[in-house]
Parts: C-alpha cells; sequence; structure tokens
C-alpha cells in the first residue's frame, strides 16, 4: 500500500459536485496521513528504528521507484498528496460543455465527482458565468468529463455520484424506457469500471449492469448518530415507534427498528396513478390508513429521497392527527424540489413535524438555513470507501453497519 507519495489516487470534481469532492478530499488527507503514521510507528518498533531516518527512507523509496527523477516535498517529512486533478471545464452559450485535463493522469484511478441534484449557482467558465444547471447538463457535464478523463489514460474510471441519476425511472409499466439501465450501459462503454453511490433507489439498478462495480452506501449510521442527539434511543419505555411512509419504504424502516429495536408501524396509502404529482399539495394520494399505534409517541420516518414532499407531509399531518407526539423524519437525498421547502416551513409552523434528517449528499445552500433541518455528513463515508478500494481492502463493515449502529445505540 502506498503510504506517502506518490499515489496514483487522483479525483476530477465536476462543477456540480466541486463542493462535496472538496469535502472527500479533507478526509482522504486525513485518512492517508493516519494511515502513514500508524505504519512509521509499527515499523519503527519492529525494525528498532528511528522514525525520522524511517521517514526518510520510505521517502527514499519513493523517489526510486516515482517516475519522475524526484517527487516534490521534503526528503524527511511526510508527503500529503494532493488527490485533486487540475481540470478546466468550459460552459458555451449553446449549452455544450467541454473538460480539459490540465495535468498528466496516464496509468492513474481517477474517481470523478458529480453531483447531478445540485440546482445552486455554479461559477463556471473562471467565475464568468453563474447557472443554475439542469440534472441534464449535470449528466452530459459527467459523460464529457468521463470521455476527457479516458482519452488521458487514465488506468480505471470510477464515478462518485451521491444521487444516482433517473434512479426513479428503473422498471418497465408500459411503452417507456429503463433510463437508469441506459445511463448505466454509457458509462460502460465509456470505460467506467466502478460506481459509488448513496441509497440508490433501486436494487434493480444494480443487476443491468455487465462489468461495473457499483457500491451502493448507506447513510443509516450518520442518520442514527444525529437521532440520537434529540431523543434517547437507550429508554426501556413504549414512547418510540419507527414508521414506513408507504410499502415501499418498509424495508428500509424494518432496518433502522431492528437496529433501534423498536416496533414498526406502517402508513397505507391509496393512491389516484391518472394523477401527476406537480408539488407537495397537489399529490396523487386518496386514502390514508396506520397499521400500528402512534398515540403519545415519537415517530421516526426514513425514506430514501424527497422531491416535492408531497407524500412525507401528508404522513407527517395524518401522523399528528393519529396523535402522535413528535415527529422526525429522515432522508438520504434531500432533493426538495418546486417549493417543498416553504411548504415544509408552513407544515413546522403547524406543528406536523419537529426535525427532518438529511445528508449533504445534495449540495442546498437554502434547506441548511431551515430551523427544522439536520444535516449529517457522508463525506467520511465515501472517502473510506474510495480509500478502501483503490487498495483492494475490504467495505464489508462500511456497506453493513448494524455492528456500529448497535454499539451506538448501547452507548447513548
Amino acid at each position: 500500500m502506498t503510504y506517502s507519495l506518490p499515489t496514483n489516487l487522483g479525483i476530477v470534481a465536476c462543477p456540480g459536485g466541486e463542493a462535496f469532492a472538496n469535502e472527500v478530499i479533507m478526509h482522504l488527507k486525513h485518512i492517508y496521513k493516519h494511515r502513514f503514521q500508524l505504519k512509521n510507528e509499527a515499523l519503527s518498533k519492529r525494525y528498532e528504528l528511528d522514525k525520522d531516518k524511517l521517514q526518510q527512507k520510505i521517502n527514499f523509496l519513493g523517489d526510486v521507484h516515482a517516475s519522475e527523477a524526484c517527487i516534490k516535498g521534503s526528503v524527511d517529512k511526510y508527503r500529503l498528496p494532493e488527490f485533486k486533478i487540475d481540470t478546466q471545464f468550459t460552459y458555451f452559450m449553446n449549452g455544450e460543455f467541454k473538460t480539459e485535463i490540465k495535468e498528466c493522469i496516464r496509468g492513474k484511478d481517477i474517481y470523478i465527482f458529480q453531483d447531478v441534484e445540485n440546482h445552486q449557482e455554479i461559477a463556471l467558465n473562471g467565475g464568468k458565468n453563474k447557472i443554475r444547471l439542469s440534472v441534464n447538463d449535470h449528466v452530459m457535464s459527467l459523460l464529457v468529463t468521463i470521455d476527457a478523463v479516458r482519452q488521458a489514460g487514465a488506468a480505471n474510471i470510477s464515478l462518485v455520484v451521491p444521487v444516482y441519476p433517473y434512479s426513479r425511472q428503473h422498471k418497465k409499466k408500459g411503452r417507456e424506457g429503463l433510463t437508469a439501465s441506459l445511463l448505466g450501459h454509457i458509462y460502460e462503454n465509456l470505460g467506467v469500471s466502478r460506481i459509488i453511490t448513496l441509497d440508490i433507489h433501486s436494487r434493480e439498478i444494480e443487476n443491468s449492469f455487465n462489468k461495473a462495480n457499483i457500491e451502493n452506501l448507506h447513510a443509516s449510521y450518520q442518520i442514527i448518530r444525529e437521532l440520537s442527539k434529540i431523543v434517547d434511543l437507550t429508554s426501556k419505555e413504549d414512547d418510540f415507534v419507527v414508521v414506513s411512509p408507504d410499502t415501499g419504504a418498509v424495508d428500509r424502516n424494518k432496518f433502522y427498528a431492528t437496529g433501534l429495536k423498536k416496533p414498526l408501524a406502517l402508513i397505507y396509502k391509496e393512491r389516484d396513478y391518472s394523477i401527476v404529482t406537480q408539488n407537495a399539495h397537489e399529490t396523487n394520494i386518496k386514502a390514508v390508513k396506520l397499521l400500528g399505534d402512534v398515540q403519545g409517541k415519537t415517530v421516526f420516518m426514513a425514506d430514501d429521497m424527497l422531491g416535492t414532499g408531497g407524500t412525507l407531509l401528508k404522513a407527517m399531518e395524518f401522523l399528528k392527527q393519529q396523535g402522535a407526539k413528535q415527529v422526525i423524519a429522515a432522508i438520504s437525498l434531500p432533493f426538495f424540489t418546486g417549493n417543498a421547502i416553504e411548504q415544509f416551513n408552513e407544515a413546522y409552523q403547524k406543528g406536523y413535524f419537529y426535525r427532518i434528517i438529511g445528508t449533504n449528499a445534495v449540495y442546498h445552500e437554502e434547506l441548511l438555513k431551515c430551523e427544522w433541518y439536520i444535516n449529517t455528513n457522508v463525506t467520511g463515508l465515501f472517502a473510506n470507501v474510495i480509500s478502501r478500494v483503490h487498495h483492494n481492502q475490504s467495505l464489508s463493515d462500511l456497506l453493513d453497519n448494524r455492528n456500529i449502529i448497535d454499539k451506538l445505540v448501547k452507548t447513548e
């Protein structure tokens, strides 16, 4: 394993994914430095060597194996990898994108970051233009970047997309396309070998790839960590219940109920599918029923994504009508599209819910200003996964985090 320079891990951040990538890079630098310190400590004890001399020997070996004559930096201090690849993005006024890699990446393992749901103003063309990009703009920018990285001679290309684009178009009900699968095939044809994402909407998408590996991460530990700060999860009293907001989220909420050792209830919604949801108020839900008891209890609900929020708002209002003392929701991918934030502000003022826990997988400045919103950071999780994948280490304890959740609940 490479503990000091040179490292062949590089990160290319598309304009939409730059904020997320920068945070991941901070974690990666900490991980690499910590690993090096542990390695230096272990080797110095084992071979009875002075740490400073050992540091110099490691740097010497790095210089020997480097493709260039010598690596920049001190000969007797730890050389922290930079990771981020110098890249120039150009946005043309007709909507086209161009990506230029400004340094040599030949033979490197490149991780391309993109947040397709980042609808904040993004500075492009060296800050000359500030534009709000659509999902389609971000996807096209990603494809152009993949091709640029491929043309530049990268050894392996991995995508880091906290939100997998078009993930809701994953099954065929009639004469419609399987766009989630289509994009997967495009990525593969461009040479992508791995995709790292968060709480993908359907496991069916994972089965659509021929060669590429997909690492589907979960934010359950980070969410429970925030939940434990506002609710006593160790209480033995019957005052907490996990509720699935619909049948599609049963497995997710069953996971939380099992991990927290709390009862599970279910909200069943009768829908009129001839109506297409337009906003948080105009939904296709016609009737709502509860299977379980929430009277006088704190309710916790979890779902993978929130768009207009109409489904969740109806569920929250319904639970309060059923006597719930307090309603808390957790959303892995908080899109809050349209006027969703305004609608949730109104619902909060009416007392329909107490808090919503979301992740920073979606960059959303306005959402962070809301009193009712709690932002949990998942960049450390992504950094750990990238580091382990790059060095061919196991991801088991990161993909299945029931053990660390159990420890967290017991220590609270």
